[in-house]
């Protein structure tokens, strides 16, 4: 992911709950709707979790040091979990809270108009950000499907900008369904239903984040495609013989690490070997150029036509 493309949509999705935030609070203070605070509740989450991945994105860039000697690039695999577990977590946990209470304690809305207003100015602005998010993302999709994308994206930015939107637009729907609901039938468990369900909705969506962020932090490696551009780079020259064994991790969104045992003729001389290195770095570089960091460790290749056989294990024909 380029790095202009994730921060336009986090700025995009920022500026957007922002003002959807304040809007949906001020609809709550006046109109009493559970809905509406927990819209406003969730927005500020949203909030608070672009900040985080903007944080997460600055701090990847710091240099490599002694503590971190392959750099911070997984910074914003941690950021991008926090954003996931905590902050969806506790909007989705307050929601059902106030989801519950409303229920034990209902209560009719005031100015029941104003929180149509303001869900129906939110839908616009949430399209907005999604409509951004899906026009970065689209540049780095390809052929796969939405789900294949937020689930192996290496860069968490997007998937997690893009589940935020559409889970904002789906909880736009239920407190649109519930405030909606209980201006026509008069009953405010409508309500309280609405904001169950934006609670139960940010908790899923909080599971399925926290499972897709855990495997980068755990590490993953190339995906089969960036592996078999690898695979090609390393046994498309003259240099080499085959691949003895092959690794790769993903030190960042935008780096990855390669390390290869490659077997070499046994004639050559070293110079030849070390020249040999450096030719497969390049093409590699070439083929995956976020293959940044790579060691390659020389074998002896001996073709087996032409192994001669220990001396002992020699058997004269005719002999016995």
């Amino acid at each position: 992911m380029s790095a202009s493309g994730g921060s336009k949509a986090i700025v995009a999705a920022l500026a957007a709950n922002l003002g959807i935030a304040v809007t949906k609070i001020v609809a709550w203070a006046f109109s009493g709707s559970s809905s509406m605070l927990a819209e406003g509740v969730h927005s500020l989450a949203d909030s608070g979790n672009q900040l985080l991945l903007l944080l997460g994105g600055r701090k990847s860039r710091k240099d490599a040091d002694t503590a971190h000697p392959f750099g911070y690039g997984r910074e914003r695999y941690v950021y991008a979990f926090v954003v996931s577990i905590i902050l969806f977590s506790i909007g989705g946990v307050f929601s059902l809270y106030e989801g519950v209470q409303k229920l034990q304690d209902p209560h009719p809305l005031e100015v029941p108009w104003l929180p149509i207003v303001v869900l129906l100015v939110a839908m616009g602005l949430e399209s907005f950000s999604l409509r951004t998010a899906m026009k970065e993302s689209n540049l780095l999709r390809g052929e796969q499907t939405w789900v294949q994308f937020v689930r192996h994206a290496k860069a968490p930015e997007l998937p997690v900008v893009l589940l935020e939107d559409v889970a904002a637009l789906a909880g736009l729907v239920f407190a649109f369904l519930g405030v909606g609901l209980t201006i026509i039938t008069d009953e405010p468990i409508w309500d309280a239903i609405g904001t169950l369900f934006i609670g139960v909705l940010l908790v899923l969506v909080a599971i399925v984040l926290g499972v897709e962020t855990k495997s980068l932090l755990v590490g993953e490696g190339a995906g089969r495609t960036d592996a078999a551009k690898i695979e090609r780079a390393i046994l498309s020259g003259p240099e080499t013989r085959r691949i003895i064994h092959l690794k790769t991790l993903y030190l960042g969104p935008d780096e990855l690490l390669v390390a290869a045992k490659v077997a070499f003729d046994a004639e050559i001389r070293f110079s030849d070997v070390a020249a040999g290195i450096d030719a497969v770095e390049a093409r590699i570089r070439e083929a995956v150029p976020i293959a940044r960091t790579i060691y390659l460790e020389p074998d002896v290749f001996i073709d087996p036509s032409r192994r001669e056989l220990p001396t002992d294990e020699i058997v004269i024909k005719g002999s016995e």
